[in-house]
């Protein structure tokens, strides 16, 4: 059995030639970028996030962030500074709607990989940063429009930066620059999702400092111009948009945070163990190798000359993400997206150390378990998709995507024997082709899930349904017209808005926008019936509704035209 890498064997140069290296980080860049133009988008997070950016691009307001003309203060605006901006330049389609968060993505593994090489030497910053790029759940909450990617890629920054800066043999100036970067981190951070930009490492960095009774790195923080930098990055949103709107601090502070972790309001709860497949599933392909090796990683964290342990903080700040998120009265499943930076980092650790055939042994179950799932939906998928299916998901929808599920699933199983048989050599060319294996087939079944998710269109955007609607107009431009009411009744199509081009008015729905609505009433109907008795008396008018919906009108004798319809959606005319 190979031996146990010695830290001066972990600093040997890497074993691809530089231009092998440029092609694979070519190839990476390419296989994250494939997917961002080629999907419509859907309903709710991604049309949410386009539309924000878009209206702030068009209204030129900066400061007030706007849903459908309603002020919208869930989250700061970094994201849709940037996306508005990427609009202004390359105009509002699907791909400039998504690019940050891809981009965020990619930058998040070379924070990693960068954090690597500044620990470890290459071989460590290439596993790691392979790692990251080639785990599922990083990849897949990259590729769709949300803010998760961007905080996470923001607090890998800060992260990376925190523990490069803890190093040893770091000077004075290169400590205090890689401060300054964690403290810009976590003010961007805060700029894209709030207080939690800094409650996660704030409070990582006290429960480290308590477990490992290593309160001499508080002293290496450089507060003082740090949390200067901080507030100058930060205050000044903050300052501004309080002063334009004052329900902003209560709404933000208040409703946003406290009540978000502390209560079930936002209807988002789960148990205690919500995350833990979610966790098992994202940590893919590396699963096997944590559950083995995090134990090692902890016990061989040994400090520096300086007391730190970068193992024992990344694993600290993973199951810090964890429990927060868990005990949280609020769950999605791309709130622990923060925690995989970190445990990258671990990967990469592992499998720099970990002798290659041992490797090949904790590939091995994931591997046998990929082949069969694969075999098993030759077989079994139309039964377990008849199970599924339903009046608002037809069966045909969950057949479409089964083609690209089944080719994710065997692209996974062959990175994964394809691995098994390079690990079983000793050499580290081997082992890092392995890794590359892993990496890269991971990242190509997961951009197939992905582009497979498009076969969910006609029912969660309202992409197609509106190009229906439009041919069943003699000037298909009267549904984007802005003198032309459009409404959309007891429901919110969050897709709706970006694809029409405009605002549309809410009938009898808040949710979300309650605040907005209260704020500025007249900008929404509150009760369906005056919404029934402006309709009537329009010359001309749009409404988007359910089908029960419609059909309650339609049996009142409500004026309506049926210009287009799907399992969960009507558009009608008046006209």
């Amino acid at each position: 059995m190979r031996p146990t890498m010695t830290p001066h064997a972990a600093r040997l140069p890497l074993p691809f030639s530089r231009l092998t290296c440029a092609v694979l980080l070519l190839a990476i860049s390419g296989l994250w970028l494939a997917n961002i133009g080629y999907r419509v988008l859907q309903h709710p997070d991604e049309g949410r996030y386009a539309e924000i950016a878009r209206e702030m691009a068009v209204t030129g307001d900066w400061v007030t962030p706007r849903l459908d003309g309603l002020k919208y203060f869930e989250k700061p605006p970094l994201q849709y500074w940037i996306t508005a901006a990427t609009f202004c330049v390359f105009g509002a389609h699907e791909w400039t709607a998504r690019l940050w968060p891809v981009i965020a993505g990619m930058v998040a593994a070379l924070a990693i990989a960068w954090a690597g090489v500044r620990l470890g030497g290459p071989l460590l910053g290439l596993a790691a940063g392979l790692a990251l790029a080639g785990t599922l759940w990083q990849v897949a909450l990259s590729q769709i429009l949300t803010l998760d990617a961007m905080l996470s890629a923001l607090l890998a920054v800060g992260f990376a930066a925190f523990v490069v800066a803890q190093r040893a043999e770091a000077t004075f100036a290169s400590r205090r620059a890689a401060m300054w970067l964690t403290w810009a981190a976590m003010a961007g951070a805060t700029l894209t999702k709030g207080l939690i930009g800094v409650v996660i490492p704030g409070a990582v960095l006290v429960l480290y400092a308590l477990i490992n009774r290593d309160f001499k790195v508080w002293r290496r923080l450089h507060l003082a111009s740090g949390i200067g930098l901080y507030l100058f990055l930060t205050a000044p949103w903050f300052v501004l948009v309080g002063a334009a709107n004052p329900e902003f601090f209560d709404f933000f502070f208040i409703h946003e945070h406290f009540q978000r972790f502390l209560t079930n309001t936002h209807r988002r709860n789960g148990s205690l163990l919500y995350f833990v497949p979610l966790l098992a599933a994202g940590l893919l392909p590396w699963l096997t190798l944590l559950l083995f090796g995090v134990r090692r990683a902890w016990q061989e964290g040994v400090p520096n000359a300086l007391g730190f342990s970068w193992q024992r903080f990344a694993l600290v700040w993973a199951a810090f993400v964890f429990v927060f998120f868990s005990v949280s009265g609020s769950k999605l499943p791309s709130y622990i997206l923060p925690m995989f930076p970190p445990l990258a980092l671990i990967a990469g650790w592992l499998l720099v150390q970990i002798p290659t055939r041992r490797l090949a042994q904790l590939t091995m179950p994931l591997t046998v378990a990929a082949t069969a799932l694969a075999l098993g939906m030759l077989v079994a998928y139309p039964q377990a998709a008849a199970h599924l299916a339903d009046d608002r998901q037809p069966m045909s929808t969950l057949l479409a995507f089964r083609p690209w599920l089944t080719l994710a699933v065997f692209a996974a199983a062959g990175g994964g024997a394809l691995a098994v048989l390079l690990f079983r050599s000793s050499t580290e060319r081997s082992r890092f082709a392995a890794i590359t294996a892993l990496s890269l087939s991971t990242l190509i079944a997961t951009q197939l899930i992905v582009a497979g998710l498009d076969s969910f269109r006609t029912t969660r955007s309202s992409y197609d349904i509106l190009r229906q609607a439009a041919a069943q107009l003699a000037d298909p431009s009267m549904l984007s017209s802005h003198e032309i009411p459009f409404f959309q009744v007891r429901m919110y199509d969050q897709t709706a808005p970006f694809y029409l081009k405009r605002t549309m008015t809410l009938v009898d729905f808040k949710d979300e926008l309650s605040l907005g609505i209260d704020a500025q009433p007249e900008l929404a109907i509150n009760d369906s019936g005056d919404w029934t008795r402006r309709w009537t008396g329009l010359v001309r008018g749009f409404a988007l509704l359910s089908p029960a919906d419609f059909e309650q009108f339609q049996k009142a004798g409500v004026p309506m035209r049926e210009l287009a319809r799907d399992t969960r959606r009507v558009i009608v005319s008046r006209q």
